[in-house]
């Protein structure tokens, strides 16, 4: 679903009053700009929940659990009752937030079964826009001020509540996924103290056996490791032909090929000319 960018941001209580069901009570909701932010050093207890999404702005959050995390526009900083805490704009720069206070057994229940979680008090959720527009959805338009009404903005801030976990779970999950590989890349393409790695030393130095490693590798680069490696041996020494920096059986050796004539093999088919050609063609000759 495309939604068109919010072109400003204003500050705005969005409760007249507090939101309340037999159960739970959504106390405040909300947009702040240019948020002072709390000291650090005189950390504050809330009594309440509370959800803190960063719209713009660099800052930083702290507790008593001894956590300093650096914040971006993206995070969404849960806030537990009982927990000191602080976080405000970095120095120099300005934070603009959406918030809700909230109390009750349903929040109660969300943090028994971990989904909030005094460990992991910072998610990350995006695209801004997208969920901007889902928090302000969950009190538009609707009557909370009798019972009915106020269920129903209660079941809608819940649902996003498990629609936020579960995006900032999705997002975790894919960083995992892209760190493998990430690492698996840069294993390949470098030579260690001791030598290069094979793919298989580094399939399990990324964790994974190495059938699973080199079919998700190739699936997500369009080569396998070997070949992957192989190429990035081959610019190397294309760099180095260039800056006339090695001869061909340093190379060799260097590259981790048996011999000169495996390294020039290796290298015609990858470029389509044998060093030597390239050698030529690099220094004009």
């Amino acid at each position: 679903m495309q939604l068109a960018k919010l072109e400003s941001f204003h500050s705005e209580a969005w409760l007249e009053s507090a939101i309340r069901t037999q159960r739970d009570e959504l106390q405040l909701a909300g947009a702040l700009r240019d948020v002072p932010g709390l000291d650090p050093n005189a950390m504050r207890v809330l009594g309440s929940y509370s959800l803190i999404y960063m719209v713009s702005g660099k800052g930083y959050y702290t507790d008593a659990n001894g956590r300093h995390l650096d914040l971006r526009s993206g995070d969404l900083v849960v806030i537990f009752p009982e927990l000191a805490h602080a976080y405000g704009p970095r120095d120099g720069t300005s934070w603009d937030q959406l918030y809700c206070v909230f109390n009750g057994p349903h929040f109660d229940f969300l943090r028994e079964s971990g989904i909030f979680n005094p460990k992991h008090p910072v998610w990350h959720v995006e695209p801004v826009d997208y969920w901007h527009l889902r928090f302000m959805d969950v009190v538009a338009g609707e009557n909370w001020h009798n019972e009915i009404g106020a269920q129903r903005v209660m079941g809608r801030f819940l649902h996003l509540i498990y629609d936020l976990a579960a995006a900032d779970a999705e997002g975790s999950a894919r960083f995992a996924r892209d760190r493998w590989l990430e690492e698996g890349q840069r294993l390949l393409a470098n030579r260690s103290d001791h030598g290069w790695f094979s793919p298989e030393d580094v399939s399990r130095q990324v964790g994974l056996n190495y059938d699973n490693f080199r079919k998700q590798f190739a699936l997500k680069l369009g080569v396998s490791p070997g070949q992957f490696q192989k190429r990035k041996k081959i610019d190397r020494a294309c760099a180095a032909i260039y800056q006339g920096s090695h001869g061909f059986k340093e190379l060799a050796e260097e590259l981790d090929f048996c011999d000169v004539f495996h390294f020039s093999k290796t290298f015609k088919q990858v470029m389509g000319m044998t060093p030597s050609e390239f050698r030529q063609k690099a220094h004009g000759g």
